[in-house]
């Protein structure tokens, strides 16, 4: 059989099963303190430079990036307190542009009501005056009527009296009896 592989039976762990075919060097037993050894090597090199070379990059990277988000952080909490001091700015005008709304507004309605009532009182005087200036106006119409009522009735006495007596009565008896009636 050892003729037919071409190899010795020294090397015969070389060839198993599966057909001849060697097997996975890993699986190999008798290579594996020399894969130990190379596996401690290998690990402590990148070890090393991991933790010599890479592991202080990340670190450096995580710091700048801890300082910019703090940074960030500072900043907006600047920008928030900024934007809280402009709102209480924003909300005192305001309440002070209110204050000042409210005054003016009850200015204006005093001056209003001041105007209005002293052209209240200016109508009412006119109109006191223009009410004399009728009573008087009346008062003489009604003394031009009443002298004239008592001609009238004079007058209208006399006919009457002409006409159902047929004589002409005395005048200062008729006048006493329409005087008479008038106030009466």
């Amino acid at each position: 059989m050892a003729s037919e592989h071409g190899h010795s039976s020294g090397t015969s762990a070389h060839t198993t099963a599966d057909g001849g075919k060697p097997p996975f060097p890993p699986f190999e037993t008798h290579t594996f303190p020399s894969q130990l050894v190379w596996l401690v090597i290998s690990f402590v090199l990148l070890y090393v430079i991991v933790s010599r070379l890479a592991l202080p990059r990340v670190g450096g990277i995580l710091a700048a990036r801890q300082k910019v988000i703090s940074d960030d952080l500072a900043a907006a909490q600047k920008l928030r307190d900024e934007s809280d001091n402009a709102l209480k700015a924003y909300e005192t005008e305001l309440a002070n542009a209110r204050g000042k709304a409210q005054a003016i507004g009850a200015e204006t309605r005093d001056k209003l009501n001041t105007q209005s009532e002293q052209e209240r009182k200016t109508l009412e005087d006119r109109l006191a005056v223009k009410l004399a200036e009728a009573e008087k106006t009346i008062a003489g119409t009604r003394a031009a009527a009443m002298s004239h009522v008592r001609e009238i009735a004079s007058d209208a006495a006399t006919t009457i009296v002409h006409q159902l007596t047929g004589a002409q009565p005395d005048a200062k008896a008729v006048e006493s009896a329409v005087d008479a009636s008038l106030r009466g």
